[in-house]
């Protein structure tokens, strides 16, 4: 375990830093959300990209289900009608799963109300919200005041730390490296006077990676010419560049034509761009979620999972993946069932999108999966 004293080596303890914590609850997401939706300035740049995504044709079969995808197929453009696929369940879940935000900020900050924080970066993290099913409840940011040049610094600082000494030894080499990269930035932030210092961002940082594994934290900028960072715990928590290559840069100037203008640094490109942590699967320290990929069950409530042999044995032996067929409601067919080493699922007959352990998980779905279910379009 590591230990309660500031270490760059070993991951030390959230109670040590000096940072003030400032929550922002459901209701508060919430709000952003209904405020964002209610803005007079519309059509922009989101609201253009998500109507390029809704024209778009998304081949929903068997390999599909596997890809991240980004469906708005019925309805107005709400929260609710737009879905995507989790990269740890595999589910369709709508963008309307709120979260709780924690903002740590330095304390010469604590006057300050951290909601226009999130409500700059609110799209970006109502989608990286979507992408996760689980450990996403949560979303972690520290406020800086880094310009553009030290933010970069910093992020080549924490993924050559996470990759190279998450075994808590590392070669003197790498040792070197790190303590000189490390009084590097704690000069530059003295000498330029940044909020917080680099040390207390350094602890903050990686307690909460360690601690809270989250798949991703928001280092937050409000220098006018700089950018915020999200450094992802593992590759794959990136967002796939077949989806999002053309994502607006988030930039709030109409006329600005600077490909480097942007608010927060969204990784359009995939891991081309990404900021990843670390590669590792087998390591002593980690940092941030672990990444396992897996096929579940549609209906939130279920933890069966098509893709682990333990729980399909709970299912039943003998059952391979079949379709649920009937209505377009898609909850009055029948199951067919055949002869098969495991249980592979029932997939959804009308978007072939989904799969479910069973009809009853598929009628009690229904409500949300109506939202979204179409029949795909032929190639």
């Amino acid at each position: 375990m590591p230990g309660r004293y500031y270490s760059k080596f070993i991951p030390p303890s959230l109670s040590m830093s000096e940072l003030v914590c400032q929550k922002l609850d459901n209701d508060a997401t919430d709000l952003l959300i209904d405020k964002w939706l209610e803005r007079p300035h519309r059509p922009d740049a989101y609201y253009d990209w998500f109507q390029r995504v809704r024209e778009r044709r998304h081949a929903a079969n068997t390999n599909a289900r596997k890809e991240q995808i980004l469906l708005w197929n019925k309805g107005v453009f709400v929260p609710e009608n737009i879905f995507t696929r989790t990269v740890d369940t595999g589910r369709l879940i709508p963008l309307d799963r709120t979260w709780v935000t924690h903002v740590y900020h330095h304390k010469s900050m604590s006057r300050l109300n951290m909601m226009p924080v999130i409500f700059s970066m609110l799209p970006e993290l109502m989608l990286l919200r979507g992408m996760h099913d689980r450990g996403c409840d949560e979303i972690y940011v520290i406020v800086t005041d880094l310009k553009r040049q030290e933010m970069d610094q910093v992020t080549d600082y924490f993924k050559y730390v996470c990759q190279h000494a998450s075994n808590g030894s590392c070669k003197h080499s790498v040792e070197q490296k790190i303590n000189h990269d490390h009084m590097h930035l704690t000069h530059t932030f003295e000498r330029q006077r940044r909020t917080p210092c680099f040390p207390q961002l350094d602890l903050t940082l990686r307690a909460i990676l360690y601690e809270k594994k989250p798949p991703f934290i928001v280092l937050f900028s409000h220098q006018t010419m700089s950018y915020s960072q999200i450094l992802f715990a593992n590759s794959l928590f990136v967002p796939s560049k077949d989806v999002y290559f053309d994502f607006p840069s988030g930039c709030p100037n109409p006329g600005c034509t600077d490909n480097c203008c942007e608010l927060i640094r969204f990784p359009k490109k995939g891991l081309e761009t990404a900021a990843v942590l670390c590669y590792r699967r087998k390591v002593r320290y980690r940092y941030g979620r672990r990444a396992k990929a897996r096929e579940m069950c549609n209906w939130i409530d279920c933890h069966v999972c098509f893709d682990d042999t333990a729980h399909g044995g709970q299912i039943g032996e003998g059952v391979s993946e079949s379709s649920i067929t009937g209505s377009s409601e898609g909850s009055d067919g029948g199951v067919e069932e055949a002869s098969a080493p495991r249980f592979a699922g029932l997939v959804c007959s009308r978007c072939k999108s989904i799969k479910y352990c069973s009809p009853e998980h598929q009628r009690l779905d229904w409500e949300e999966h109506r939202r979204v279910c179409t029949k795909p379009h032929a190639d």
